[in-house]
């Protein structure tokens, strides 16, 4: 039986191989497919998960899940990799009617960078971008000492803007304003200075500028407003996969892309205040989060109002909005671990935490650092004859081991959670259902009532935005007399059909998602979650009734008469 490894994170190689074997060994359920192909060619895999012998994957209700856009945050691969076993060994009844479009490694040429064992770590793609050309200048982050591992380094400095606390040697605090008469310090990357004039040091750039979610097409802001977003929407082939994918299964109803880290459910809106979206959007997103943080204990956030890298600029041309704005499905942005909450700080603001600080917070950090991971992510300052900077010291945080991933130890009980979410959240989107066949004598023919329903948490158009800016179609009813073919029929309606259409186009269907709190005796739960098709047709005939959102799915029932 193949199972994900937890012990380690896995190249693209080791990946290929677990997915064919899953596609192997559970062949009436799982299908691998590439969808596309990544700059350096590799495939990019998706595993389309249903119970196949109950219909194809397309005429049902589906949820898309994503991992590893970005490139060091190889752990998004293992969280996707986890609802793939656990749908694979549990066989929820809900495969019988849903499907799932996973994609362990959206990402994979970044990722095998970060893998190496010299990691190279850049944000996402390794395309060169938006220059071709290397800098020929700068401190480029290496391994300079060959301990495996990149840290920092602190040179004296008079006018530094550090100093070591006194009352805790391996903390480093911020300068005061006006303070003078220190030992202060200038803090750097452990690395190397590309053609130095021995005076002035700045960062070495990296060519592979991308952020391939920055690339998504909605809100999407040139390189003069966003760093990373490309040179047009969809320029990366990766997003283009992805893009092309979703838009090419309107089935799919909501998804969810994994990223490290933060510990937060990230939703829309990242580009606007969410009070410009929808209020019954609002509400079901909230109902939604609300879910997730009792599942996972990660809180459930606006980007908008609670993510933004500056308070004075948004995020935008990212997954999570585009499949809400123009695909009119909800979708969330995981961004899986805290090392902060691990350490007992609760009560912080995601990004502005690297800003700004208590003392106490780092105290708290050294301590998880030598009680839970003994000592590791965390290296004792020491002196080091740099070759162009004379003495240095060599030590700090070890960020790539203990904040960019969960350390492997803590990997299986941090994504579990988020996995087991994720597979409930498909459970939510709308679903069609036969509810209930009416036939009654008419003497030469018979009138036929029959009623579906979306028995869904989610109504059929799943967003109210979908349902004002008509991206989801209506529900359809067809009817058709078996061996009746309406090609070349000619005009008309056929003369089994005596009132009725071949096929009738409906509106939407809702779920229970909008339902009050309680009803307070005023309250009446309409069946608007429900539509009766009717058809008048001649006796003696066996007619087949079809019922089709594309969202919420396919059935089918036949009526001998």
């Amino acid at each position: 039986m193949p199972k994900p490894p937890l012990d380690r994170y896995i190249r693209f190689d080791e990946l290929t191989s677990l997915l064919k074997a899953y596609a192997d060994e559970h062949s009436d359920i799982v299908k691998l497919s590439s969808i596309g192909k990544s700059h350096e060619g590799r495939d990019i895999w998706c595993l389309t998960i249903t119970d196949f012998s109950t219909g194809p994957d397309t005429d049902k209700p589906a949820f898309w899940c994503d991992g590893n856009i970005h490139a060091s945050e190889v752990s998004a691969t293992t969280a996707v990799t986890k609802i793939i076993d656990i749908l694979c060994a549990d066989r929820p009844e809900l495969l019988k009617t849903h499907a799932f479009y996973l994609v362990p490694r959206l990402g994979p040429d970044g990722a095998e960078w970060a893998l190496e064992d010299t990691p190279r770590i850049i944000r996402s793609s390794t395309r060169p971008y938006p220059f071709d050309e290397d800098d020929h200048e700068g401190l480029e982050q290496q391994d300079i000492d060959g301990d495996g591992r990149i840290l920092s380094m602190r040179i004296k400095d008079s006018n530094g803007p550090w100093k070591i606390l006194e009352s805790n040697p391996r903390i480093m605090t911020k300068r005061e304003p006006g303070e003078t008469g220190g030992q202060y310090y200038r803090v750097l990357p452990e690395g190397l200075l590309h053609n130095w004039d021995g005076m002035q040091i700045r960062s070495h750039k990296r060519k592979e500028g991308l952020d391939m979610n920055r690339n998504f097409p909605n809100a999407w802001r040139m390189e003069s407003e966003q760093h990373g977003a490309g040179p047009y929407p969809t320029s990366e082939p990766e997003i283009r996969t992805a893009v092309d994918f979703i838009c090419s299964h309107p089935n799919i109803c909501g998804g969810m892309a994994f990223h490290t880290f933060s510990g937060v459910l990230l939703r829309a809106p990242g580009r606007c205040p969410e009070d410009e979206l929808p209020p019954e959007d609002v509400w079901v997103l909230k109902e939604l989060g609300a879910k997730g943080t009792e599942m996972t204990g990660y809180p459930a956030i606006s980007t908008f109002h609670d993510f933004k890298y500056h308070p004075k600029d948004s995020i935008t041309g990212v997954f999570d909005d585009w499949m809400y704005e123009n695909r009119g499905v909800h979708a969330w942005i995981v961004e899986i671990w805290s090392p902060q909450r691990q350490a007992g700080i609760t009560d912080y603001k995601y990004i502005d935490w690297f800003r700004d600080h208590p003392i106490e917070d780092e105290e708290k950090m050294l301590a998880w650092n030598d009680s839970a991971l003994g000592g590791r992510a965390y290296v004792e300052w020491a002196k080091f004859d740099h070759p162009q900077l004379g003495e240095v010291e060599i030590g700090g945080w070890d960020t790539h081991m203990a904040f960019r991933n969960p350390p492997v130890e803590f990997l299986e009980a941090e994504i579990t959670p988020l996995a087991e979410w994720a597979i409930w959240l498909a459970g939510t989107v709308p679903c069609l259902a036969d509810r209930e066949l009416v036939c009654e004598d008419l003497g030469d023919s018979v009138r036929v009532r029959w009623m579906v329903q979306n028995t869904g948490y989610l109504p059929t158009n799943v967003t109210k935005l979908a349902e004002d800016k008509k991206i989801a179609r209506g529900l359809v009813g067809e009817i058709c007399l078996s061996g009746w073919s309406s090609d070349g029929a000619g005009s008309g309606s056929p003369d089994w059909l005596v009132s009725g259409s071949l096929r009738e186009q409906a509106g939407q269907l809702t779920g229970w998602s909008h339902v009050p709190v309680s009803g307070f005796g005023w309250h009446t739960d309409e069946t608007t979650d429900c539509h009766v098709f009717e058809w008048v047709v001649k006796k003696g005939g066996s007619y087949e009734l079809t019922a089709w959102h594309e969202r919420a799915g396919r059935v089918t029932r036949v009526v001998e008469v």
